[in-house]
């Protein structure tokens, strides 16, 4: 059984030398220090420019009135995916991903604005009247479902995080790159996603005796195919017709994707528009030329389908300030494509000590979790990592065992714990180790 650090605790009951205090109490204690320069809950008009004018403009005025569909506040125009940085003239300019700012949420909803993008030959605009869902191979019955058809079946909703995964894929060299947090590890959202089990229509075709895999294909300029074991697609998987409660987008694969959670998100195929009952893997262009992981003894894994399990620490992170020494709370996701997450440890040296984070609720399996932990920060340097097991008991490994087992070569499930420093200025950065 691993051995576990617990951090050292002097005899007030306050961790030394800033290392985390696992007592939610914390900010009870201490909180009304945050609250700043706060009078009977006023501020003073005298105190800056916040209170310059009072009562304010919008105050005085009734404001706008009611629109189609809901937009962020202007002010909020700031928080947006981060684009992919590739040079001018790639030769399929649609081909790539955006980012979700990991950095700028809470909770664990991403929506549907900012959920991450990736794309091999841009986004079709496709025709929902004209596009056909067709089931066919080892079945009894070939089916052909108009979009129509498949939105008259019962649904059930479920929330799931989905991930490239190509997520973090830079934390494979050894320099770490700069730039946001999402940058860093923002091919990964978490939506409500609703439709009709996979199992419902493969139940309707008739699935031949003999069958084991299937084949899901999308109608984008790629063709973007892969394969599938057939008992995952009896078990969990969705034809997916919303998100967040909205029909899917175009970017998400309006007006159907596959949806298959807790494995490689290129395995939800997007803009689905034909699965194929096989006997066997059909070992296609993306899964051969693509999705295989470089070993360092030249082979190469292929069908390494399940996402491991995976944290990072999203709040501080690079681009905040801390403003001076005192109580802050240090929050992040966790998520494991075996189901539920157990447990997150976080060290605020570096991985010498550790100590249990709160998760929050809902802990759901497939999903991402949201993990807190007050932190006095002292004023000096300091280095903060998060550590998390799922219910399989599986542990996020630190970067050395996941080179040691995986070596540099491949781009493909990078999971290892990743840090962040906190400057004695207050600056904070994110590496990987």
């Amino acid at each position: 059984m691993r051995r576990r650090h617990e951090p050292h605790i002097t005899d007030e009951g306050t961790p030394a030398s800033g290392a985390i205090r696992p007592h939610r109490r914390t900010f009870l204690t201490q909180g009304a220090l945050l609250a700043g320069a706060t009078v009977g809950g006023l501020v003073s008009q005298t105190s800056g420019s916040r209170a310059a004018e009072f009562p304010p403009e919008w105050r005085r005025r009734p404001g706008r009135s009611f629109v189609a569909y809901g937009t962020p506040s202007p002010f909020e125009a700031k928080v947006g995916r981060l684009l992919p940085v590739r040079p001018a003239g790639h030769p399929t300019p649609g081909a790539g991903a955006s980012f979700t700012p990991l950095e700028q949420l809470h909770g664990i909803i991403t929506p549907n604005g900012l959920h991450y993008e990736r794309s091999h030959s841009g986004v079709p605009d496709i025709d929902p009247a004209r596009h056909e869902l067709i089931v066919h191979g080892l079945v009894r019955r070939p089916l052909v479902f108009t979009v129509d058809a498949l939105l008259r079946y019962p649904t059930v909703s479920r929330v799931y995080f989905l991930e490239c995964t190509g997520n973090s894929l830079a934390g494979f060299p050894a320099t770490s790159p700069a730039g946001p947090l999402g940058r860093m590890h923002g091919l990964i959202s978490c939506a409500e996603w609703t439709g009709v089990p996979l199992a419902t229509l493969l139940d309707e075709a008739g699935v031949d005796p003999r069958a084991r895999w299937m084949l899901a294909e999308g109608i984008d300029g790629s063709g973007m195919s892969r394969s599938l074991p057939l008992d995952k697609a009896m078990d969990d998987v969705l034809v997916a017709l919303y998100q967040n409660g909205e029909r899917l987008r175009p970017e998400q694969g309006y007006p159907v994707r596959l949806f298959v959670p807790g494995f490689e998100g290129n395995l939800s195929v997007k803009w689905l528009h034909r699965i194929k009952v096989t006997e066997g893997p059909t070992y296609t262009k993306d899964e051969t030329s693509k999705y295989t992981d470089l070993l360092p003894d030249g082979r190469a894994l292929q069908f390494t389908l399940r996402m491991d399990v995976k944290s990072t620490i999203t709040r501080p992170a690079t681009g905040l300030t801390m403003q001076g020494p005192g109580l802050y709370e240090v929050s992040g996701l966790a998520w494991s494509g075996t189901g539920r997450i157990r447990r997150v440890e976080v060290s605020a040296d570096g991985g010498k000590s550790w100590a249990d984070a709160t998760l929050q609720e809902p802990v759901l399996p497939r999903a991402l979790t949201r993990f807190r932990l007050p932190w006095k920060w002292p004023g000096g340097p300091a280095i903060l990592a998060s550590r998390a097991t799922d219910e399989r008991g599986e542990v996020q490994p630190t970067r050395e065992q996941l080179v040691a087992a995986r070596g540099l070569r491949s781009v493909n499930h990078y999971n290892a714990i990743s840090i962040c420093h906190v400057g004695g200025d207050g600056q904070v950065t994110s590496a990987w180790a």
